[in-house]
């Protein structure tokens, strides 16, 4: 079966935001990336992140809390040839075999098999499809597949206290949202709870039922003022933060070809922290005598499970008192170190990137 899903994965991709991190599949023909509304929930932007670790801007153009479904229009995302397809015919049976995939738990690309042990599940009024297939979170927003390569639903993990069975929203529901994608702008539109009318302002109420509307779907979630103080670090980089963001006050990134990761750490301590590279099987004694003797000033070198890090850890404390614009610009200098010091380890140790390296 994972011949199936060679046309289709490179559609799918993982939805990093300040809350955490889901799935998402783009369509060619809407050009748009679809996902769950819980995923991208306190959020206006979002980065999109693909196999190539490339990471993409996305604006949230429409979001349905009812139906869990939202919508994003992602800035230059390239335009492949291949996608997931909601055009085919296709009946969804029990013991029909299927495919999720997605980024469970905000790991790698993942597949995992099942079989359909509901296609008509009700919770709470709405129809699901239900199955054995292991469903994470992190597989949010995701595609389900039959055997045929053919989208059947989309995966939503937010019924977590189900043992051994996922659930995904019937490929029909997403079809009826689909039919307003004309009807869209470049600014958050949203599904009206009660008619599925669409809102296109901020306001307490439906225009067009006069159901009660939470006027925080249109705004985006607050940032905490530690976190606000870690982006300015970012924005030295010339990143934009939204790219950054990985999960709430964590920050996995690429400056160059290392990777930067930015986290509170026991409530008390910032660590940025970059894995440079794998060790070499030869120069050994090389490497550990560079790395106890390079002085590069605030930041570390050290080795953990076969992999050499370059750190920096301050109190968050620190972070309020006259030192914070030096404390930043320490933050950012780690990024440019790591990625000149990948590459000295490749070319006088004979090291190699590690996996979180980008090319």
């Amino acid at each position: 079966m994972m011949s199936t899903t060679n046309n289709i994965e490179n559609s799918v991709y993982r939805i990093n935001t300040a809350n955490g991190s889901g799935t998402g599949f783009y369509l060619l023909s809407e050009d748009v990336v679809v996902t769950n509304y819980h995923v991208v929930s306190g959020s206006l932007r979002v980065s999109i992140e693909g196999q190539d670790k490339n990471r993409h801007l996305a604006e949230v153009v429409y979001a349905n809390p009812g139906k869990d479904i939202a919508f994003l229009k992602a800035q230059k995302l390239p335009k492949l040839i291949k996608t997931v397809r909601t055009d085919h015919n296709n009946i969804t049976g029990t013991r029909n075999k299927v495919l999720v995939l997605g980024y469970p738990f905000g790991m790698p690309f993942t597949v995992t098999e099942g079989i359909v042990s509901n296609p008509k599940q009700i919770i709470d009024g709405n129809t699901y499809i239900q199955t054995d297939a292991a469903i994470n979170p992190g597989n949010s927003g995701g595609p389900i597949i039959n055997e045929k390569g053919e989208l059947i639903g989309i995966v939503t993990s937010k019924f977590t206290e189900a043992d051994n069975m996922g659930f995904a929203i019937p490929i029909e529901t997403l079809r009826e949202e689909l039919e307003i994608i004309g009807e869209l702008g470049d600014t958050l539109t949203i599904g009206c709870p009660g008619c599925n009318g669409l809102i296109y302002e901020k306001t307490a109420y439906c225009p067009n039922c006069g159901n009660d509307v939470d006027e925080k779907l249109f705004e985006a979630a607050p940032a905490s003022d530690l976190s606000k103080k870690i982006e300015e670090a970012i924005c030295k980089l010339n990143i934009d933060p939204v790219l950054a963001r990985t999960g709430r006050e964590r920050w996995y990134f690429h400056q160059g070809s290392a990777e930067i990761r930015m986290f509170v750490y026991d409530n008390n301590y910032l660590f940025a922290t970059s894995p440079l590279n794998d060790l070499p099987r030869k120069n050994l004694a090389e490497v550990y005598e560079y790395i106890l003797t390079t002085d590069l000033g605030k930041h570390r070198l050290s080795i953990s499970d076969n992999q050499i890090f370059l750190s920096y850890r301050v109190h968050i404390s620190d972070l309020y008192s006259n030192t914070k614009d030096e404390i930043l610009e320490d933050l950012a200098q780690l990024a440019f170190k790591a990625d000149e010091l990948d590459d000295v380890f490749v070319n006088q140790f004979g090291a190699k990137m590690t996996q979180y390296s980008k090319a």
